[in-house]
């Protein structure tokens, strides 16, 4: 059977279409980019945004007591889930991440529903830190709006369109700038730590199992879990830079598990030392609790506090630019593949995706203009929880049913750590309905039709000679071989 021959799966009555080699020429990415150094910038990146505001909210859940288990289980979750993506990533080496690992694993349609909620999360995102970027602004120069709004997408996604290796190069500048705000913050916050005011907070009398330490109870634990993802949310699209990566079986371990170390290290730091400093009860509903923490010690007017106000503009531009790269490259590689519109995964000169970078940036700016960025942030919270567990479940099933797979890189405990992070993803995913049941909603009518699309369209227009799909279809074929030959014999 010739490479781009016309072929029918019959799980699923799935059928592919047949290209030309002109057809994957014009969607290309430039190769070896990116090496470890910059993997563990993307990763920091993706979530240092979330160091700077929306993790405090978590207390306001649950209490620090209550937000202090949350983000255990939650870093947990994150730990677990890195090492199992690092091994996939190096066995699987596409841009595709998560749906890759999912097509391979359960086949075309679980590869779908895995990219899409990625997308889900990575292209709702945007709108919520830009409106974010918004509320800084005027926070700093008075003034804000829709004008804000799309400076910040045309600018990043100029940049983008640039070119992967100088997009990068900005973005780990940006990002240092972030973590040098974040370290001064520590540094001068310190010696004002007190152990009694993190649990300032009254409790609620009317909360099952209320006490000093868990003045909302035990519902308070689980309403904390989506603000303690904020401070690792994102960090599993590091996979997603593969196909630009200088040796992704040696960088791309490095890169997430150097991100995830470091995310561990400062999320620690900021949580303790801002409620620690301000008081667990003045810091819950600040809108920008660094600077907060920084103006109740030293006033307004002091260097570091206005610092730490400008550079957390830094942080949310940091996160905004690189979610940007993330959404542009899973459109890709589902684009490529034909799961969607193929006119998006379309390269430029520079060999970057030009239409799955601007079309999705549309989309997230008309989507800022409703100034609700607490509902964008939990609805890119539902689809990011939705591919966790189907990315570890993915793992799992690859474990058992691909045995042989080269791995150069083997997640310590192998199947138990993934299941953790499986186990604690599924919480993840139900405490959103409990935080904003119309945002839960809301995601879950876009989720649908994104499945009905595929289920009525485009699982009749897939390409054969897409990567991912070369890496299951060839798989598969050599696993039916092999059942063929034990048949005869």
């Amino acid at each position: 059977m010739s490479r781009h021959s016309l072929r029918n799966a019959s799980l699923s009555n799935i059928e592919y279409q047949e290209v030309s080699d002109h057809y994957l020429k014009q969607r290309e990415l430039k190769k070896g980019s990116v090496g470890w150094i910059l993997l563990a910038g993307l990763g920091v990146s993706y979530v240092i945004s979330g160091d700077f505001a929306g993790w405090n909210f978590g207390i306001q859940a649950g209490g620090f007591g209550g937000f202090f288990i949350a983000a255990i289980a939650m870093t947990l979750m994150y730990g677990c889930m890195s090492l199992a993506l690092a091994e996939m990533a190096t066995a699987l080496p596409t841009a595709g991440g998560g749906y890759s690992y999912a097509r391979r694993a359960f086949g075309p349609w679980g590869g779908y529903l895995t990219g899409t909620a990625i997308i889900l999360e990575y292209a709702v995102a945007p709108a919520a830190i830009a409106i974010f970027i918004g509320d800084y602004v005027e926070t700093l120069w008075g003034y804000s709006g829709p004008w804000v709004y799309a400076s910040a997408f045309l600018l990043f996604v100029g940049f983008h369109l640039w070119g992967v290796g100088e997009a990068l190069k900005v973005m780990m500048g940006i990002t240092l700038l972030a973590v040098l705000a974040l370290c001064i913050f520590c540094l001068v916050l310190i010696p004002h730590f007190h152990w009694e005011n993190l649990f300032d907070i009254a409790p609620n009398p009317n909360a099952l199992g209320h006490s000093w330490w868990l003045p909302e109870g035990w519902i308070g634990i689980w309403a904390a879990v989506p603000f303690a993802m904020w401070l690792y949310l994102a960090i599993e699209g590091v996979p997603l830079a593969a196909e630009e990566t200088q040796n992704p079986q040696k960088d791309m371990p490095k890169g997430i598990i150097a991100a995830m170390i470091f995310l561990m290290i400062i999320g620690a730091l900021i949580t303790f030392v801002s409620a620690g400093t301000l008081g667990a009860n003045a810091l819950k509903d600040a809108p920008a609790p660094l600077v907060k923490a920084l103006a109740a010690v030293y006033g307004d007017d002091f260097w570091a506090t206005h610092f730490v106000n400008l550079v957390g503009l830094a942080g949310l531009i940091a996160s905004f630019f690189s979610i940007i790269y993330a959404y542009s490259r899973q459109i890709f590689a589902l684009s490529r593949a034909g799961y969607l519109p193929k006119f998006l995964s379309l390269t430029n000169a520079r060999k970057t995706p030009q239409y799955a970078l601007i079309i999705p940036a549309c989309i997230g700016f008309g989507l800022s203009l409703t100034g609700e960025g607490d509902l964008m942030v939990t609805i890119a919270v539902f689809g990011a929880t939705i591919s966790y567990v189907l990315m570890m479940l993915s793992h799992i099933q690859l474990r058992n049913t691909a045995p042989d797979l080269p791995r150069p890189y083997k997640t310590p405990g192998g199947k138990y750590t993934s299941g953790t992070a499986l186990i604690l993803a599924m919480m993840a995913l139900s405490s959103t309905f409990l935080i904003n049941l119309e945002a839960s909603l809301y995601a879950t009518l876009i989720y649908t039709l994104m499945a009905l699309y595929f289920g009525c369209y485009s699982r009749f227009h897939l390409v054969a000679s897409a990567p991912e799909e070369e890496f299951a279809t060839i798989l598969q074929a050599e696993k039916d071989l092999d059942f063929s030959e034990r048949q005869v014999s």
